[in-house]
């Protein structure tokens, strides 16, 4: 079975999607949806946690297809609930995934003699998570206030999701630099298991951003350019 074309239904059980894509423990996660569903359908598991299922599974599809396609009704999506999300996925890489590989990256290459490139590794790794975090920062005190208070029906007249949309921009550059560093200058030093482990979630965390920037491009611009639309904005 090719499970890479299989598109999820709420009918489906949730169990069966993380069979399918274990990535998507971490949507799971970002809509507060816990384990111990047993054989719970996706519109059940969403629907006791009061979670907007047709957003859960745009999502869910979006990331499991791995492309830039928008499928099904934007009027189903829920924003409050899409929002929710990704603020939760900012606080997942900021407060958790990101200073948990910094921990071993410190513990993987603390013993090595070759300190010049030690330091050049660490400084790459922090200037690389303040540019995260610079971005994040961005998209939480304007972008999401400002879709909050459209919510709301207090919108900021002087902004709207297409200022974002022309500035969004790629967080990855200072990640691929880091890695190369890594890959080829990082002198082997006996058993580089835990390094080895540091980089597989090094690759994770930029395959991880770069799907949460599609979220944003493909998915949220659309539904707040909609609701924009409704407020009577644009």
């Amino acid at each position: 079975m090719d499970y890479k074309s299989v598109k999820f239904m709420p009918s489906d059980k949730m169990g069966d999607l993380i069979n399918h894509d274990y990535k998507l423990l971490l949507v799971m996660s970002r809509f507060g949806l816990p384990l111990g569903f047993g054989d719970k359908t996706v519109e059940q598991v969403c629907r006791e946690k009061e979670v907007n299922c047709p957003t859960f599974l745009a999502v869910a599809n979006f990331i499991h297809e791995g492309n830039n396609l928008l499928e099904g009704n934007l009027s189903q999506i829920s924003v409050r609930d899409l929002m929710d999300y990704l603020k939760q996925a900012h606080s997942y890489f900021l407060d958790f995934f990101l200073p948990s590989i910094r921990e071993r990256l410190v513990q993987a290459i603390s013993k090595s003699i070759h300190s010049e490139i030690t330091y050049l590794i660490l400084k790459f790794f922090d200037e690389y998570v303040a540019e995260v975090r610079r971005h994040m920062e961005y998209e939480e005190m304007n972008v999401f206030t400002y879709v909050d208070a459209l919510l709301d029906g207090t919108p900021d007249s002087r902004y709207t999701i297409s200022v974002f949309a022309r500035r969004h921009n790629q967080i990855g550059m200072k990640l691929v630099e880091l890695k190369n560093i890594i890959l080829k200058y990082y002198p082997e030093q006996g058993n580089n298991n835990l390094l080895n482990a540091v980089l597989i979630d090094i690759f994770s965390c930029e395959e991880d951003l770069a799907s949460h920037c599609k979220i944003e491009d493909f998915l949220l611009v659309p539904v707040v350019r909609q609701l924009e639309k409704k407020k009577g904005i644009l």
